[in-house]
């Protein structure tokens, strides 16, 4: 059953709906996002592309993808990343599942190294504090892992290993900016996974 999503998200995430609410849907509108040209992007993928498996369950000693991001609005005091899997079963509170819960980034074009340390990480869906590698089901089309980022206008005050609920909470009314991109990843070699007409199946 198809879950409702507002338009603008659904054309940003290739044009299917997500399983699980997404933390954009919460703390995200359309007139923020990618408010003043705020973009995400990675050197390792382009949006909607597959991931390399060194960043998923697929390789062992698997890391974390390098992202980067241009200049937020000049309000912004601190970037917050969240990255959910738009295919996977929602939680028991219908979001979908948290893979990486990163704060405490500078409020200004920046970037993040191929595993890198970030500052502050939170509780994955897992709940531990660390990038939770993409797994999917080997059944499974290729699964949607969507990288949000979303810039503040206050300094977070949650230490590390906050969950994704207190996060939301602490920035719920703080976001001026927000922006995506999608990577995609799947347990079995399939060579037409990296067309967005897949996720209309």
């Amino acid at each position: 059953m198809t879950r409702p999503q507002p338009d603008w998200i659904v054309a940003a995430i290739g044009g299917k709906p997500t399983n699980g609410k997404l933390a954009i849907e919460e703390l995200g509108e359309e007139k923020t996002y990618g408010r003043a040209g705020f973009s995400l992007s990675s050197p390792a993928f382009g949006n909607g592309d597959l991931l390399d498996p060194s960043f998923t369950a697929g390789e062992e000693d698997a890391v974390a993808p390098p992202l980067e991001w241009t200049a937020p609005p000049p309000t912004a005091q601190e970037l917050v990343i969240i990255v959910e899997d738009g295919d996977g079963p929602a939680d028991k509170d219908g979001n979908a599942q948290c893979h990486w819960l990163v704060w405490g980034l500078p409020g200004q074009k920046g970037m993040m190294l191929e595993g890198e340390t970030p500052p502050r990480v939170g509780k994955n869906a897992k709940g531990n504090s660390e990038w939770l590698l993409p797994d999917p089901p080997e059944d499974d089309s290729a699964h949607r892992y969507i990288f949000q980022i979303f810039a503040v206008d206050l300094p977070l005050v949650e230490l590390p290993g906050a969950n994704r609920a207190q996060v939301l909470q602490s920035i719920r009314n703080s976001v001026v900016a927000s922006a995506l991109v999608v990577g995609k990843f799947a347990a079995v070699d399939n060579e037409d996974e990296g067309d967005w007409d897949d996720l209309d199946e």
